[in-house]
């Protein structure tokens, strides 16, 4: 048996209400919310985070790490070994990029489950429109990472039964490199084309399957093109359709076949048919069996969960972190580049967030030592995984000076549970509505960038949901 050993999504804190863009502009917005990425976040550290999220949930470990992404931090160099360091994977598990368009998120997990490895499939994107227009609305921010293996591997809560794709090469969206939106053709022309497409792909993939479209319980139906989307979804004839999570989030591109199936199965009862429709260059069609393993399974952070517990971000403030708008900033010089000696004598600790323990007297160094502080033995220290420890604020300052991409920065002494004291930047946060004495935990961000080289290390958030 082949599928799905565990997924998980990942949804930003923040909240655009859409109905700020109308109240500022006079024009565009619409109703409800869409996922805002923090000025901190970039698609890397949006997929770490979903892939955390998946790792937590099963004790199977991935022996091939891909990453997909229609908007990566990087060109040339590889962005899925920042994803690979922060999860402390062995050197010998490939990191492999598979992005540049929508349609690889979708790909790269149907060639997962065609593969013979247990591959943490890892889609993330972040979405942008000019202001006012339906994509600055309509698209999210978000990742999602999903673990496929064999039942060897570990228990797989949805078996894969079949699939079909159909490809097909016509204008719909498009995007040239340093081009920062994308654009599109005419809708109906669009749907044009993708209505007799999904009904081939939707047609050979039950047939696959050996099913009736009556016998699928669940089916979700996602691409950038609405209209289409519409369209096939009302040709299913499957039991349910989806909730898209256009409302709340918005379309998250890459990333959104993939959110939506963790936020379906987590759901979900054993002995479901769950139908994943993707209209993005070609029609994909990936169907699932929940099994009995879903019974015992628990999300780490559901996506439920994520989408109730956002806040809102004043429309100004996110057309700035989106470099809409220019603010003027802190009178502080920006940070020079960081040296890539130290950050590879130092990349358990920068991307893994791993300090030390002395193996004698049990004392937590962070950042990791060579020498103990009690004691004073020298190189016998254990690696001391910290990621995934919480902690409890003891002090903070608010520091209006200091240079941030988005002022003021809020710095934190923080108690780890189990040992361990460090001064940690907070993001995802209200200043005012700090105290000490709140629970933390950590998440992986992006500093800043200087001279192009993104300086990635840990921040620390309130636990929330």
């Amino acid at each position: 048996m082949r599928g799905v050993i565990s997924a998980a999504g990942y949804v930003p804190f923040r909240r655009l209400q859409r109905g700020d863009v109308a109240k500022f502009f006079g024009s565009g917005g619409g109703r409800g919310t869409r996922a805002v990425a923090s000025y901190d976040e970039d698609t890397t550290t949006m997929g770490v985070e979903a892939a955390r999220f998946a790792l937590r949930a099963t004790g199977t470990r991935p022996t091939a790490l891909w990453f997909a992404t229609a908007d990566p931090a990087y060109l040339e160099k590889t962005n899925a070994t920042a994803i690979h360091a922060a999860l402390r994977l062995d050197a010998d598990i490939p990191a492999i990029d598979t992005g540049g368009a929508v349609r690889s998120g979708v790909g790269a997990l149907g060639a997962a489950l065609r593969s013979r490895d247990a591959v943490l499939v890892v889609a993330s994107d972040l979405r942008v429109g000019l202001p006012t227009s339906a994509d600055e609305s309509a698209q999210g921010d978000g990742a999602a990472a999903v673990l496929v293996g064999d039942d060897a591997d570990g228990p797989v809560i949805a078996e894969h039964v079949g699939g079909a794709s159909r490809s097909d090469e016509f204008i719909d969206r498009w995007r040239t490199p340093g081009d920062p939106r994308p654009r599109q053709w005419e809708e109906r022309f669009g749907e044009t084309r993708y209505l007799p497409l999904a009904d081939e792909a939707w047609n050979a993939a039950l047939k696959s399957a050996e099913l009736n479209a009556d016998q699928v319980d669940v089916a979700i139906v996602t691409g950038p093109h609405a209209r289409a989307v519409r369209g096939v979804a009302g040709r299913l004839g499957a039991v349910r359709v989806a909730d898209d999570l256009s409302a709340t989030v918005g379309q998250t591109g890459t990333a959104h076949p993939a959110l939506l199936l963790a936020n379906a199965l987590e759901q979900a009862e054993p002995g479901q048919t769950v139908a994943l429709v993707s209209l993005a260059d070609g029609v994909d069609v990936l169907l699932f069996r929940t099994t009995d393993a879903l019974r015992s399974y628990r999300a780490a952070r559901p996506v439920a969960t994520q989408v109730e517990s956002g806040a809102d971000i004043a429309y100004g403030k996110y057309l700035s972190w989106r470099n809409m708008v220019k603010l003027e900033p802190p009178r502080r010089p920006e940070p020079d580049r960081i040296s890539a000696a130290v950050a590879g004598r130092t990349e358990e600790w920068k991307y893994a967030f791993t300090g030390s323990r002395d193996r004698s007297t049990g004392a937590l160094h962070l950042p990791p030592a060579r020498v103990s502080r009690e004691g004073g033995a020298q190189d016998d220290m254990d690696a001391a995984p910290m990621a995934d420890v919480e902690g409890t604020i003891a002090t903070f300052t608010i520091d209006r000076i200091a240079y941030s991409p988005s002022p003021p920065i809020v710095f934190a002494i923080v108690d780890f549970d189990g040992g361990g004291r460090l001064p940690v930047e907070l993001t995802d946060v209200d200043a005012s509505a700090l105290e000490m004495g709140q629970r933390v935990e950590m998440t992986f961000r992006r500093l800043f960038t200087a001279d192009g080289i993104h300086n990635y290390f840990w921040k620390a958030r309130p636990v929330r949901g």
